[in-house]
């Protein structure tokens, strides 16, 4: 489906029925990854994975920010005339969700921060985006997903399911260079969100795989202090494609907590 935001096309779909929940997708891929949890979820939910611009079928278009996508965000849900709804967001999703509780938290149900962090870049970190701005832009999003991949699927799922690993690098292999580069800027320049986090107070899950070394444990354990009231779940054997890597003791924890808004 397309919802027209500020005339530009932004892809989702909204499968099922019940409490809204949204997916924010990591770089550099898109709304797919989250097909293992929309085909567990859906018995129970209302699932709406939403392709930032640039990504998957939405029309590459700048300006590309946190601001921007989180904004897209909430224009998909005036396009389907969902009020409120729980926002599930892996790495960038995650920067994302942060961006939509500052500028739209009246639309946030509950939040779910999978292998992300509330810090802006580092000196460093900013630099090795700038370096792989320049591999997009002279090489493709092949040679980024090349350099990306080993970072982001973890040692366990490296050496036990290539599936999952090369499904992963050719998702990333075709998006738009337009896209990728838009994004890496929009994480350069985002704000640091660790203010925020004392501001949250809706119910927040936040998940990490134990083996992410993109927004290590450490990180997620940082979130979890910092906003009052959050659960924290570290799932063993998985990288920083924790949902994708294990998708169903991703799902069992996600599905709990969404049980637990529904039922209280």
């Amino acid at each position: 489906m397309i919802a027209l935001v500020d005339d530009t096309e932004i892809a989702f779909d909204d499968i099922g029925s019940g409490l809204p929940v949204v997916f924010l997708h990591a770089f550099p891929l898109n709304r797919t990854m989250w097909d293992p949890q929309v085909g567990a979820l859906v018995a129970e939910c209302r699932c709406i994975p939403i392709d930032f611009r640039g990504f998957g079928d939405s029309v590459p278009s700048p300006p590309y920010t946190m601001d921007r996508y989180a904004d897209d965000v909430a224009g998909v849900l005036d396009t389907l005339q969902i009020e409120r709804a729980v926002v599930v967001g892996l790495s960038m999703g995650g920067y994302v969700a942060f961006a939509l509780w500052r500028r739209h938290r009246d639309r946030v149900r509950a939040l779910v921060l999978a292998d992300t962090r509330s810090a802006s870049d580092t000196v460093e970190g900013a630099e090795r985006r700038r370096e792989l701005i320049e591999v997009a832009e002279a090489q493709g999003s092949t040679a980024v997903a090349n350099m990306q991949i080993a970072g982001l699927v973890g040692k366990t799922t490296r050496d036990k399911r290539p599936d999952i690993y090369d499904a992963t690098h050719r998702m990333m292999a075709q998006t738009a260079t337009e896209g990728i580069v838009g994004a890496l800027e929009a994480m350069i320049e985002r704000p640091d969100s660790t203010p925020t986090c004392a501001t949250i107070d809706v119910p927040t899950l936040i998940v990490v795989g134990d083996e992410d070394v993109v927004t290590p444990p450490r990180e997620a354990r940082s979130l979890h202090r910092a906003i009052a009231g959050s659960r924290l779940e570290v799932l063993r054997e998985a990288g920083h494609l924790s949902s994708l890597e294990r998708p169903a003791a991703f799902n069992t924890v996600v599905s709990e907590f969404l049980g637990s808004l529904i039922y209280n």
